[in-house]
């Protein structure tokens, strides 16, 4: 796994040890993975970049010499744009952000996929599943860049489905707004932003879905294990999941239609008088 330090990652992992897996995770600390101990040598960390292929290889091969095979490839790091919009850019800027992003988020999902592969092909089974995003399908979910990086996410899971098929299943995860520490674009100045410390931002994501509810880590895990396991998963390759509150059935005029159960004010008076 990517980008399995901290976050929707972090969760990931430990979702997977919990069900007795091993895990190899590639990310540029090793974050909050001190906190989960060394799961009986079931878990190794990988300091590196998703970005530089070397460092791909290097993490595909450490954890298949620590495990003895590869089964799953998990595609996670990423980075956030903050909501930068197109006209706060200068050129220079927007050339460079573009650069940085796209090269966290799209190269270093192919860079991971392309060091695994060769591994995953001689698995019974094998998976790759890639972290989408709610941006990877509407606008207002990030700035231009990151929903433009993620909608190419999408097309990555596409295109990689089409051609690993029949040997490797190729699917991803698409959470809507969750409660992270996700850092935005160093060129940008954003390196230090952590997306958990928004003032009200809990409060701004539990609005704008008909669940009403700001997501967490953990409440996407369950996701990757289904699409890891080809007992559970077999026939699902070339799919989204959408684990995003239901934002593709939000209504015109409010988030959800149920408001008044929820309150308990149900109204019984359908008919006209």
């Amino acid at each position: 796994m990517t980008g399995g330090a901290a976050g929707i990652g972090l969760a990931v992992v430990e979702r997977f040890l919990a069900e007795g897996a091993c895990v190899g995770v590639l990310d540029r600390s090793e974050g909050d993975l001190a906190t989960i101990g060394s799961a009986d040598g079931r878990l190794i960390a990988v300091t590196g970049d998703v970005t530089a292929y070397d460092d791909n290889v290097r993490a595909v091969r450490e954890t298949v010499d620590a495990f003895g095979k590869l089964d799953v490839f998990v595609g996670n790091a990423g980075i956030f744009d903050y909501f930068a919009p197109l006209v706060g850019f200068d050129g220079a800027d927007l050339s460079s952000a573009f650069d940085e992003i796209f090269a966290v988020n799209v190269k270093g999902y192919l860079l991971g996929a392309r060091a695994a592969v060769p591994e995953l092909l001689k698995s019974d089974g094998p998976s790759i599943i890639f972290t989408v995003s709610n941006s990877g399908f509407y606008a207002s979910g990030g700035g231009p860049l990151y929903t433009a990086s993620k909608h190419a996410v999408v097309g990555v899971v596409r295109e990689l489905a089409y051609e690993l098929a029949p040997k490797i299943r190729v699917n991803g995860v698409a959470p809507g707004g969750t409660i992270t520490g996700l850092r935005g674009i160093e060129d940008l100045g954003q390196g230090g932003n952590v997306l958990s410390s928004v003032p009200g931002i809990a409060d701004m994501m539990s609005v704008t879905n008909p669940l009403q509810y700001a997501q967490q880590p953990a409440d996407h895990a369950g996701l990757y294990l289904l699409l890891a396991s080809a007992e559970n998963s077999r026939a699902v390759t070339g799919v989204v999941i959408n684990s995003d509150g239901g934002l593709g059935v939000r209504g015109l005029n409010q988030p959800s239609g149920g408001l008044e159960l929820a309150t308990g004010a149900m109204r019984n008076d359908v008919r006209s008088p």
